[in-house]
């Protein structure tokens, strides 16, 4: 089944606290009758979690492609990124992630398969685990696991914690993420992140909530034993997917992970770091249909 539109419309949910969510929605349910646009209602819908620092036009062109295989897509906005609303009292636990997540999904208003990416990952066990295998069927982990790896974590967060304070110009964050991401080719324009950057006061800034990364706390992602054993109760289809070039998650993590939650699958890109939807989009993309859709 192929839809008439692979754009998205802007949609918003209403999030755990009242705080307003925004994410891009491909073939809205209600909108299929009159509108020309039409999906699988015998499949399930499909949420996309972002990682830490990123937004939901990290997924828009799987999300795309989804929607063309005839699937109702949402790509969120989690709260404190990107357009969503700014947790007033700075609430950025994955508890709190997942209180958003289950909100979501009841308006959503039938089975997803969930794929998280990173925070949105650990978001995702713990919501599937809530939420029960009637509301979330399927469930895609893409590069991260319960027991990551420490090292590689602390370089995502020096990463954001360095450029709190901005950019001079969208060159300048260019060359930043091409010096962070040094396996990825650089884009010959930085146009595109303009996505994920707002220009105020003669600056470029990450569009999220410092306070994400600066109020103190207890880390919100330390849960490896709840998380573990999240995972290890579902009996829902699990997806593994790894970027071969990761330092978020090892071998090892993989092989741990696999021998604790012996019914999930487990797919390497090999072009791909821990920022695997952005790395290789295509061999991502594809490994994401085939499971979604097998």
């Amino acid at each position: 089944m192929s839809t008439h539109r692979s754009e998205p419309i802007t949609a918003t949910f209403c999030g755990d606290d009242g705080l307003t969510l925004v994410a891009d929605e491909w073939n809205k349910p209600a909108a299929a009758a009159g509108s020309g646009t039409e999906f699988d209602r015998s499949r399930p819908s499909i949420l996309m979690l972002h990682g830490g620092g990123q937004n939901r036009f990290s997924w828009k062109k799987t999300g795309q492609i989804l929607a063309e295989q005839g699937l109702h897509v949402v790509a969120l906005d989690t709260r404190g990124h990107g357009d969503s609303d700014r947790s007033p009292d700075a609430r950025y636990t994955v508890e709190a992630l997942c209180a958003d997540t289950l909100r979501v999904i009841e308006q959503i208003g039938r089975p997803v398969v969930l794929i998280g990416a990173s925070m949105g990952g650990l978001t995702g066990i713990l919501a599937a685990h809530e939420a029960g295998p009637e509301s979330v069927q399927r469930l895609i982990l893409v590069d991260v696991v319960p027991r990551y790896e420490k090292e590689g974590s602390a370089r995502i967060r020096d990463f954001m914690f360095s450029h709190v304070h901005g950019f001079g110009s969208l060159e300048e964050a260019a060359d930043a993420v091409a010096a962070y991401l040094p396996h990825r080719t650089k884009p010959r324009s930085p146009e595109g992140l303009k996505k994920n950057l707002r220009h105020r006061n003669g600056r470029w800034y990450w569009h999220w909530d410092p306070a994400f990364l600066t109020k103190p706390h207890e880390d919100p992602f330390l849960r490896v034993e709840s998380l573990e054993q999240a995972a290890i109760d579902m009996s829902i289809p699990i997806l593994l997917i790894r970027g071969k070039l990761s330092d978020v998650v090892s071998e090892e993590a993989v092989q741990d992970f696999l021998d604790k939650v012996p019914h999930a699958e487990f797919a390497e890109l090999s072009g791909a770091g821990h920022t695997a939807a952005g790395d290789d989009n295509d061999a991502f993309s594809d490994v994401v249909a085939q499971f979604v859709l097998g």
